[in-house]
């Protein structure tokens, strides 16, 4: 199961020198206040129920790395504590040698920040070259290729250091849940759609996901054992659809079914400790199951916290463990599709899918209905991220595009109308591949995470073409 729980490593670090006396350059005791003050602020100002620290005090000359043996001592602690990413804090100049060596042992991703440089002495001389230092770790970084993020030179309490740390937690999150995924894939694919098909073999070499295939004739086993195993709790679920829908003539004969169905889903993802599931649905679970649709199940689900992609769309199960993540969990991806372009508004499009978004994701205004059991209403408005994963010869990209939701045409199925800055151009990209129709919309803007989480995947490629 996908974990928002992160663990930030802190360094703070000055460089390998003599001391000198205070009032002159690159002095011990500015290093050691500064470290202090930051490391004191970061961990007091920036811990929550998502982010936690573990810092490098006991360890080094007044709780700042400073040569080889202060770093493996910091390994030791970091490994043992079992941190998702490591922050440098360069004091005065920092130290290249040891941040290096320290981030090439973790093999997690690494922030870089320099204060400000901001006190000067009346006779010319200045206590930290803070931001000159950083040149010199950036350096071998590059060296080790090993990849990390940066901070403007900033102070510890400006907005920008607010904006650029929080950011970077929220890559870490991407990161560790990306690492080694676990996707469930459920039936194979619509026979017609050669759109989604993938290489299992690819996102293992290249990514380390791991698939756990799952058919239909365990579905088919689960959904009779489940009414005596979990009747209480299928039992709750069809309360569920009952009080907060709008039922057609259709749908109630379904409700015990399509309940079942989600605590059979559930269970599977707790069982077999899966991230997402990508499943085949409208092609496969009406001909098991006496006309059963899943498509208002994926919706529950998803506001239970279990993603589920349609359509047998594995790389968009992928994006939306990924866009998930980025908002520690908090957020919930739609799987709305690029479908039809607005009728008056030449930048806007339908984002829509049968019927799957989860129900705290509709429009205050919307109502939500069930017909033939699938949900009908509007997403909420506001920014979305846009985004799906896809490949071609082996060749992995993430298209990430941001829109403004906007007034439409009312529609079946599940939808919202998204306005881009130049709807032509993100048209081009997806027929020039290798994308295809199905994205994930998420609200918040989450591009420039989702660029800095390509830096940590090389077989990854952040799409830049264009700017929508």
């Amino acid at each position: 199961m996908l974990n928002y729980q992160v663990k930030i490593g802190l360094v703070a670090m000055r460089r390998n020198t003599t001391d000198r006396p205070r009032g002159t350059f690159l002095t011990w005791y500015s290093a050691e206040q500064r470290g202090k003050k930051f490391v004191d602020y970061i961990e007091n100002n920036f811990a929550n129920e998502n982010v936690s620290f573990v810092d490098n005090k006991g360890i080094g000359c007044a709780d700042l790395v400073f040569d080889d043996a202060s770093a493996a001592e910091v390994v030791e602690r970091f490994q043992n504590e079992k941190v998702d990413a490591v922050m440098i804090i360069n004091c005065n100049f920092g130290n290249e040698e040891a941040a290096a060596d320290i981030v090439k042992a973790l093999g997690k991703p690494a922030l870089l920040w320099a204060p400000l440089d901001d006190e000067y002495y009346v006779d010319g001389m200045r206590p930290t070259d803070s931001q000159c230092g950083l040149f010199g770790i950036s350096r071998q970084m590059q060296r080790y290729h090993i990849p990390f993020s940066h901070l403007p030179c900033c102070r510890v309490e400006s907005e920008e250091f607010k904006e650029g740390f929080e950011r970077f937690t929220r890559v870490a999150c991407m990161v560790k849940n990306f690492t080694g995924m676990r996707i469930g894939q459920i039936g194979s694919r619509p026979s017609p759609f050669f759109s989604v098909i993938w290489n299992e073999s690819e996102l293992m070499s290249k990514f380390g996901i791991r698939i756990v295939a799952l058919n239909f004739a365990m579905i088919e086993q689960r959904m009779k054992a489940a009414p005596e195993l979990y009747g209480e709790e299928i039992s709750e679920y069809e309360e569920y659809f009952k009080k907060n829908y709008s039922l057609d003539e259709l749908t109630p004969k379904y409700i015990r079914s399509m309940a079942t169905l989600a605590v059979v889903y559930k269970n599977l993802f707790e069982e077999f400790k899966l991230d997402v599931i990508s499943a085949e649905c409208w092609t496969a679970t009406p001909l098991m199951f006496d006309g059963l649709a899943p498509c208002a199940v994926y919706g529950l689900l998803g506001d239970l916290g279990y993603m589920i992609s349609c359509e047998s769309d594995i790389h968009c199960a992928m994006t939306m463990a990924l866009l998930k993540s980025a908002t520690f969990g908090k957020g919930k991806p739609l799987f709305g599709e690029f479908t039809v372009r607005h009728p008056e508004n030449k930048n806007a499009e339908l984002l829509w899918h049968c019927g799957p978004f989860p129900l705290s994701e509709k429009a205050p205004d919307s109502e939500a209905r069930l017909v033939n059991q699938r949900e009908w209403f509007r997403g909420r408005d506001g920014k979305y991220t846009v985004a799906r994963i896809d490949q071609e010869d082996g060749n992995y990209m993430i298209l990430p595009l941001l829109c403004n939701t906007t007034e439409g045409p009312q529609t079946h199925g599940t939808y919202i109308w998204g306005e881009f800055d130049n709807l032509q151009a993100v048209e081009d990209r997806l027929i020039d591949g290798p994308y295809i129709h199905h994205f994930v919309e998420i609200l918040g803007d989450y591009t420039e995470e989702i660029k800095e989480f390509c830096k940590y995947f090389p077989n990854l490629k952040v799409d830049g073409s264009i700017k929508a």
